[in-house]
């Protein structure tokens, strides 16, 4: 039988059983109690509560506005809604980069206000400190290299990261640094999937890829995004397996329809 089929309650113990078994995760986001309830009964390995609410939830163009006080809120309702998944939450920008003390107290406020299971942070050496910090707590760190969207102005652009030969060995030297500090799993996005498939190689850890290749240890894309839901972000990696955008709209107009021409409600739908 397998691991991801038979466990109750995936934890980052049950993550190293499946890659070393060579089972696959599978990983979506989620920021809200209904939705995470279906992702849970679905029977997905990790739902990561991303800074990408900041775009999908709230509209903002980037993850940098977000803030912890909104994580937290966001990832309370996920964690409502969970009996098997891991849930794991994003640090938002500002409340850990080059502050290993402000890391760690960000990380303690996710965990005792939300009843989340562990943290992501974003960065390779530059946050060892924060890493090693937030752990010496007995919080779980999962790591994310590549394309970092809290970083986004520093980079001006979201192409493809590490192509180059330097940054591709600065990026596989900053996932043994995050392996060897604590981290339980990496997040690589946006890379060659030839990259991709050398980390998952090397590193004794779980190496979760979105945009960055089949040879990997699991998969991660945006909820909304694979739902269909939001349709103006495109990227090669993203395969949408539903337009719900389309099923809403439709189904949202049939009501305006419906309440206008006096069809609902009905003699049946009313007391």
């Amino acid at each position: 039988m397998s691991i991801h089929s038979s466990v109750k309650r995936v934890t980052t113990h049950v993550l190293y059983e499946m890659k070393l078994k060579g089972e696959k995760i599978a990983m979506l986001t989620g920021y809200d109690y209904s939705m995470a309830r279906i992702l849970d009964q679905a029977g997905i390995d990790i739902i990561l509560v991303g800074d990408s609410a900041s775009n999908v939830m709230a509209g903002n163009e980037t993850t940098v506005p977000i803030t912890l006080n909104e994580m937290i809120y966001h990832a309370s309702g996920v964690v409502r809604a969970v009996n098997r998944a891991l849930v794991v939450v994003d640090l938002p920008f500002g409340t850990y980069q080059g502050n290993s003390r402000e890391a760690l107290q960000s990380s303690i406020r996710i965990m005792k206000e939300t009843g989340a299971h562990a943290v992501k942070l974003e960065g390779g050496s530059e946050i060892k400190e924060s890493v090693e910090r937030i752990l010496s707590a007995g919080i779980p760190v999962m790591g994310h290299l590549g394309l970092t969207p809290q970083s986004i102005h520093k980079f001006g652009t979201y192409v493809v990261r590490a192509t180059e030969k330097e940054e591709a060995e600065k990026l596989v030297e900053d996932s043994r640094i995050l392996e060897e500090a604590g981290c339980f799993a990496l997040v690589l996005e946006k890379i060659p999937a030839s990259l991709g498939k050398r980390v998952a190689e090397e590193r004794k850890i779980p190496v979760i890829g979105i945009g960055a290749g089949r040879h990997v240890d699991g998969q991660v894309l945006v909820l909304h995004d694979m739902l269909g839901i939001t349709q103006e972000f495109s990227p090669r990696f993203l395969r949408r397996y539903h337009n719900l955008h389309a099923e809403m709209f439709g189904a949202i107009q049939n009501y305006i329809n419906d309440v206008r021409s006096l069809d609902f409600p009905n003699e049946k739908e009313q007391y």
